[in-house]
């Protein structure tokens, strides 16, 4: 086990290899003890926290989030449920009023031995002790030293919570029975980076982390398996052993509790599960990782477990191919959340139901592991960059080990964008997520619009440089927290292309792209066609022209704001490059040197992969 720790050499050096000119970002080392009490499911820990000031400020102050507060009668969780229009199913009930059905709030029902809570004492910096105030899911500390620049200090502290019988995410015997969903469980320190403080209150939405080294030791009852983050240092002591066929478990008799000891090298978080019923397989896959499946014991589901395996190998073998090479020695898919959820090293996720459904969301949350874990964006301003390029991976890599592959795994993606911009609730993607007004335009924006982000560049760049794209934006930016505006930049240096005007119009206003062909008149031997943009987004246009003789020829229109023309994407066709059509200019026309007769159909965008929000003007047909 104690090999692992030779992780922390190569990840520490990948550490802020971030391009950017003057790039900082701050470090934490966590070392934590905890004890948990099985029967209140009340736990008790000590924290010592070194904090390195990598920034060019002076920190007077520092905030920690403490989670398990939000699921109180009465928190800002409690009161988004009551107010938002569409509240998160998992966290309502719904109950009878008169004749009407009405959702109530699950957290406001919550008794005192149901609520979560977390709760900080003895917190010193360098051993003097400090001002601090809770305010809801935030602890405000106010520092007995200023914090230089290119400095550290270490916190101490002692912390006491009780773990909420689970509503969202983390908590205690969730609908499945799993007894301890241990997320976002502890006091984690905020947060500072160049837009300074991110200590956002929690009402169920986005994370943000600091990067930094965790040393874990839990202490619980003996007959509980745990998974999570990290890689296990002591299982020889406490009994728990992997071994290449699985795992070999000799439990101490005289013992009535054990102590779990975790390190995660060069991560910005630390999750964990435990249960009394898990089942737990090891499988060896040909990069080097080891993947562990931790799922309960019932027979109706053992072999979905068995068979998502050797397929979470594959995904995992083409995210390697697609994106990077995933940079721990180890991945665990545990049975433990409400839905799906990613975190550092793992994911916790429902294990009953159908095995695809399985299957997607291990590849969605495994996915992550790329695109939030080493890649750490702020999901709360830039959902769509986490999530978003999740999907993306999510589908590509499930159609590509599908058994029959289709030629647009991204539909549902545009399915979801195109009902989002008819029902007029769009809010821009640069909206932060706790701003939206209702759950499902958030959802749709973050997921299936942020997905077409990838899909656009895509179709502006051409497929070879949307991949190279995606490798690069990987190397340049592991372990950093990447902005918009880095994957714009590296999407120009690979294709040469201006992408500025793209990542404005799709990300930071409601714009949609919509083209027309609204003439097509014959002109002696040839025919005229003119075209007009509907919508405010300018797109290159790709059209193709097919002729009475079964012939074809491609057309392609640049958009001038790119100062760039796209290689050809149908090869086997003659291409004709037109002048640049300026945004400016409503209309646009062009002519084709054979008579209108002879024409059978003309298309703009055929492979449709251009996000159009209305499709039923593209197309001309005699």
């Amino acid at each position: 086990m104690k090999k692992y720790l030779l992780l922390f050499l190569p990840l520490g050096l990948l550490a802020q290899n971030n391009p950017n000119p003057g790039y900082w970002q701050q470090h934490v080392d966590y070392k934590m003890e905890v004890n948990m009490d099985v029967k209140t499911y009340q736990y008790k820990g000590k924290q010592t926290l070194v904090y390195t000031n990598n920034s060019p400020d002076t920190l007077k102050r520092v905030f920690f989030h403490l989670f398990n507060n939000a699921f109180q009668p009465n928190s800002p969780m409690d009161a988004r449920l009551k107010s938002i229009k569409d509240p998160d199913g998992r966290m309502v009930t719904k109950v009878k009023v008169g004749d009407k059905e009405v959702k109530e709030s699950r957290i406001a029902a919550l008794k005192p031995n149901e609520i979560g809570f977390l709760y900080v004492t003895n917190l010193k910096q360098d051993g003097v002790a400090v001002n601090n105030k809770t305010v809801s899911t935030i602890l405000e500390v106010d520092l007995a030293k200023p914090l230089l620049p290119k400095t550290s200090t270490t916190f101490t502290m002692d912390f006491n919570g009780q773990v909420p019988v689970q509503i969202r995410r983390s908590g205690r015997n969730n609908k499945e029975g799993i007894e301890l969903s241990m997320a976002q469980w502890y006091p984690k320190l905020a947060e500072y980076d160049i837009d300074g403080w991110q200590a956002d209150p929690y009402i169920a939405r986005e994370f943000h982390g600091v990067w930094g080294d965790f040393d874990v030791k839990i202490t619980i009852d003996k007959n509980y398996i745990l998974g999570g983050s990290g890689y296990l240092q002591n299982g020889n002591q406490i009994g728990y052993n992997y071994q290449d066929e699985g795992v070999t478990v000799t439990i101490p008799k005289k013992q009535k509790t054990l102590t779990w000891h975790f390190i995660a090298p060069n991560v910005h978080d630390f999750t964990w599960a435990a249960d009394k019923d898990y089942i737990h397989d090891v499988y060896k896959t040909p990069s080097g990782t080891t993947l562990h499946f931790l799922y309960q014991n019932k027979a109706e589901f053992i072999q979905n477990w068995k068979n998502l395996q050797p397929k979470t190998a594959q995904l995992l073998d083409i995210f390697n191919k697609t994106v990077g090479v995933y940079p721990y020695k180890q991945y665990s898919v545990i049975q433990g959340g409400d839905g799906g959820m990613e975190y550092a090293m793992c994911t916790l996720i429902l294990g009953e139901g159908s095995f695809d459904g399985l299957l997607g969301v291990t590849a969605h949350e495994m996915a992550h592991s790329w695109f939030q874990h080493v890649l750490a964006t702020n999901e709360s301003k830039h959902s769509w960059m986490d999530e978003g390029f999740t999907t993306w991976l999510e589908n590509y890599g499930l159609n590509e080990i599908a058994e029959k592959k289709v030629a647009n795994p991204h539909a549902d993606s545009y399915a979801g964008y195109l009902s989002l911009v008819k029902s007029g609730k769009e809010q821009p993607q640069c909206t932060h997520s706790d701003r939206y007004d209702e759950n499902r335009p958030y959802s749709i924006q973050a997921y299936s619009k942020g997905n077409l982000f990838l899909t656009q560049l895509e179709y502006l760049i051409g497929t070879e440089n949307l991949m190279k794209t995606i490798k690069r934006y990987y190397n340049d930016f592991k372990f950093t927290h990447p902005t918009p505006r880095d994957i714009r930049k590296t999407a120009e240096k690979v294709s040469g292309a201006n992408l500025d005007w793209f990542l404005t119009d799709w990300t930071q206003t409601t714009n949609t792209i919509d083209y027309g062909i609204k003439n097509v008149n014959a002109e002696a031997n040839t025919t005229k066609v003119t075209l007009e943009r509907i919508g405010r987004t300018p797109m290159p246009l790709d059209i193709v022209v097919v002729y009475e003789d079964g012939s074809s020829e491609s057309f392609y229109i640049p958009n001038t704001l790119m100062r760039w023309t796209k290689e050809n994407p149908f090869p086997n066709m003659t291409r004709t490059v037109l002048e640049g059509w300026d945004w400016a200019y409503p209309t646009f026309e062009f002519t084709i040197s054979k008579d209108k007769e002879s024409i059978k159909s003309i298309q703009i965008d055929p492979t449709e992969i251009m996000a159009d929000v209305n499709k039923n003007n593209n197309n001309y047909k005699k």
